[in-house]
């Protein structure tokens, strides 16, 4: 079944083409917590939960019944942003041989970007969905002055020796709000290095600043898939809404969910 109602949709293959493009490529650009997190699926578009195990996962039997303990169920919420393009654009883009203006399905792109990004990293209430900066039981580590001396470079060495004390090895991610990344802009003078440059010899360049979500947030992760990955049901997709007074309406949509399997591998440093 075509979902995303593209087939019969008086959009041509090569305006898609164009569309998809501008999409993905702005996605791309602005999707931050994929850079670090693995992606479990695509598991279709039908896909409404997906399960989180624990390590602590088994089959328990009795009353001649077996169940399964240790694991729990996700929903996959459906994310989507909204956009047009007015007819006279496409026709005019058609007579002139000039690329059409897709600023508004960039724009729709970003903004799906920053959805994800906001509910990886702060969850959703509602939904009973945790982020990695809201998550229960993960780690947390006093944070000190980072926009002077040598606290931020301490508070990361710390994390990762707490990550290596309790066997959690592997790639490890620094997540920053922008006015924390700011400040690791400076140069530490007893080294002749930036801080951040000295932090991100420690996480294997792997420091990312998350957009607008917040204030003097910081957070150090192990993103090995078997603590925490994303679940995808439908991967970011263009479909088509509606054709109203001649202009054409579309949607960006995807359904994904943050799988946190172990909230110890997450560690919040916090104030």
């Amino acid at each position: 079944m075509d979902y995303l109602a593209r087939n019969d949709a008086p959009v041509s293959e090569e305006l898609w083409a164009q569309i998809d493009a501008a999409v993905i490529s702005q996605a791309k650009q602005h999707m931050v917590c994929r850079r670090f997190l693995d992606l479990y699926g695509p598991l279709g578009p039908g896909a409404s939960y997906v399960a989180v195990d624990t390590a602590d996962k088994e089959e328990v039997f009795g009353k001649n019944l077996g169940r399964v303990t240790g694991r729990r169920l996700v929903e996959l919420p459906q994310l989507y942003q909204d956009f047009s393009l007015l007819w006279r654009d496409i026709a005019e883009a058609d007579k002139s041989g000039y690329p059409l203006d897709l600023a508004a399905a960039a724009a729709a792109a970003q903004a799906s970007a920053k959805q994800e990004d906001n509910l990886i990293l702060y969850g959703d209430k509602e939904l009973g969905v945790e982020g990695l900066f809201t998550a229960a039981g993960t780690h947390t580590i006093k944070r000190g002055d980072w926009s002077t001396g040598e606290d931020a470079y301490r508070n990361v060495a710390h994390a990762i020796a707490y990550f290596s004390g309790n066997n959690m090895l592997g790639r490890y991610a620094l997540i920053v709000s922008p006015d924390v990344y700011l400040d690791l802009q400076r140069l530490q003078p007893n080294v002749g290095l930036l801080e951040i440059d000295r932090i991100k010899k420690l996480v294997d360049d792997r420091v990312y600043a998350v957009g607008t979500f917040g204030l003097g947030k910081a957070a150090l992760v192990c993103a090995e898939p078997h603590y925490m990955d994303l679940a995808v049901g439908m991967d970011l997709s263009v479909g088509y809404l509606e054709q109203k007074e001649f202009n054409h309406y579309f949607r960006i949509t995807e359904t994904v969910a943050l799988r946190i399997k172990n909230p110890k591998a997450i560690v919040n440093f916090e104030k």
